[in-house]
C-alpha cells in the first residue's frame, strides 16, 4: 500500500472502537452500521454523547441477525414472549438490536421476557445447557458458536416475517431484509428470513485524503489475492461498500469510488 503503513491492533466492539478513534487512539476502526449512526446522531448507545469526528470509508459485508433457539417450538419472534433470551451483553449493539426487532414484534424487553446479558459464546452453552430459550447474535453466518452448538445439539434459527421487517425498517432504515440459506448449519435444512446491518469500515476526519485513498484502493486492490484466506473478502463489491447513507464518505474513498464511476455523499 503505497507510503501508507496500517497498525492492526485490538478492537473493543463497535463502541469501543468509535470512542477510541474519537480519543485519537485509532485513525481507522471496524463497526456496525447501526452503531454508526447511533454514534453520529447521538442516540441509543451514544444517548447525549454524540460523536460525529468520522467519515465512511467502506461497507463491506453483511452481519445477520441470527435468533438461535434449540426449541422447536418457538417458530417466529412472537414466541419469544415470556422466555428467557440472551441479548447480548448490557448495552452493546446486540442488545439494541434485540430491543428493535422484538419492539416490532410489540415485545418489551424489559417487561415481556427474562433478560439475560451475555456474549456470543455464553449464550451458545446456555442454549445448550438450557438455561435460556432463545438468543440474539449478530454476526456473520456461519458464525462460529452456532456453528459449534449446532453439532452438538438441534438448533433452529427463527425467521422474521415480512410485514415485521416493513415496520422495523420505518424506524430503523438501516436493517436490511436478509436470508440465511439452509445447510449453513448443521441441521437447519431451510432459509431462513431475518434482518441484517453492514459491517462498514471508518476513519476519524483527521486522517489525510491520500491515505485514506491509498487504503481502499489497497482493500478493493488486494480483495482478490485474500479471497482464500478470508472468505469475507469474496463478499467485498462496489455496490456494497457505496451503499452508506447516514454517514457521509471520507474525500479518500470518494475519490478512490469517483475512479470506479461511482458518485458517494461527502461531508
Amino acid at each position: 500500500m503505497t507510503d501508507t503503513t496500517v497498525t492492526a491492533i485490538v478492537g473493543k466492539g463497535s463502541k469501543g472502537n468509535i470512542e477510541a478513534m474519537d480519543a485519537g487512539d485509532a485513525q481507522l476502526g471496524f463497526v456496525q452500521s447501526d452503531v454508526m449512526a447511533y454514534a453520529y446522531n447521538g442516540t441509543n448507545l451514544f444517548d447525549g454523547a454524540k460523536v460525529d469526528g468520522f467519515s465512511t470509508v467502506a461497507a463491506l459485508y453483511m452481519e445477520q441477525v441470527q435468533i438461535v433457539t434449540c426449541n422447536a417450538d418457538i417458530k417466529s419472534v412472537a414466541d419469544l414472549k415470556g422466555k428467557t433470551v440472551s441479548v447480548g451483553a448490557a448495552n452493546s449493539g446486540v442488545y439494541f438490536n434485540a430491543v428493535d426487532i422484538l419492539g416490532a414484534y410489540g415485545i418489551d424487553v424489559e417487561k415481556d421476557i427474562s433478560a439475560v446479558y451475555q456474549n456470543f459464546a455464553d449464550s451458545a452453552d446456555s442454549l445448550k445447557n438450557g438455561k435460556v430459550d432463545a438468543a440474539f447474535i449478530v454476526a456473520g453466518a456461519p458464525t462460529t458458536a452456532i456453528t459449534d452448538l449446532s453439532t452438538s445439539k438441534q438448533a433452529y434459527l427463527v425467521s422474521m416475517d415480512a410485514k415485521h421487517i416493513a415496520k422495523l425498517q420505518e424506524t430503523s432504515p438501516y436493517y436490511a431484509a436478509a436470508t440465511i440459506p439452509a445447510g449453513t448449519y448443521s441441521g437447519m435444512d431451510a432459509d431462513t428470513t431475518t434482518v441484517s446491518v453492514l459491517s462498514v469500515v471508518l476513519a476519524n476526519n483527521s486522517v489525510s485524503e491520500d491515505d485514506v485513498y491509498n487504503f481502499t484502493k489497497s482493500l478493493f486492490d488486494g480483495a482478490q489475492n485474500n479471497a482464500d484466506a478470508h472468505a469475507k473478502y469474496k463478499e467485498l463489491d462496489l455496490e456494497t461498500a457505496t451503499s452508506i447513507t447516514s454517514v457521509p464518505y471520507h474525500a479518500g474513498a470518494a475519490k478512490y469510488y469517483k475512479e470506479q464511476n461511482v458518485e458517494v455523499p461527502t461531508a
